[in-house]
């Protein structure tokens, strides 16, 4: 009777060492910015720059007109976060708003981005914010050009250009 407790208890330590061993290489298999939406700031002072950080992380803005080479960029090819690389704007859906930031009529996908209401400052927006990292990208207003009506209105620093002949590498 004793064995066989013992073939039972050695069989569930088998079990539960197999669940660790396959627990763990899951997790080690994750990337970093999946498990840091908004957790280990270390981590993003490092991988960022000092103006990325503080527009995507500490919801800051760009001032107007300072990233000319995201403004006037009118190549063929995607809008990715500066944080976690997420796809969110096509430059098909790029417009010049006048406005001094990369303006956009429509994300990638409808669920591309999360908006959420933004009563800061006394004002009442929308802000824009990267779906994968949960960090700031900026504002959507409805003074946009058609088909939608609407304007993201998008501070540089929180994205990078990925063009369409890099892409295909």
């Amino acid at each position: 009777m004793n064995i066989i407790k013992f073939k039972n208890n050695k069989m569930v330590l088998i079990g539960v060492g197999a669940l660790l061993v396959i627990g763990t290489l899951f997790f080690m298999s994750v990337e970093p910015e999946k498990d840091l939406v908004k957790g280990d700031e270390q981590y993003w002072r490092k991988k960022l720059t000092k103006e990325q950080y503080y527009v995507l992380r500490e919801g800051g803005t760009d001032a107007p007109y300072t990233h000319k080479e995201m403004l006037d960029n009118n190549k063929p090819g995607t809008y990715v976060t500066a944080d976690c690389g997420e796809p969110v704007f096509r430059s098909e859906q790029k417009y010049k708003s006048g406005t001094g930031w990369p303006s956009f009529w429509s994300p990638v996908s409808p669920d591309a981005v999360i908006l959420k209401v933004d009563n800061e400052f006394g004002m009442k927006r929308t802000e824009v914010i990267g779906k994968k990292c949960g960090t700031h990208l900026g504002h959507i207003f409805d003074d946009g050009p058609e088909p939608t009506g609407k304007r993201y209105c998008i501070n540089a620093s929180a994205l990078k250009f990925i063009p369409d002949d890099v892409a295909k590498e």
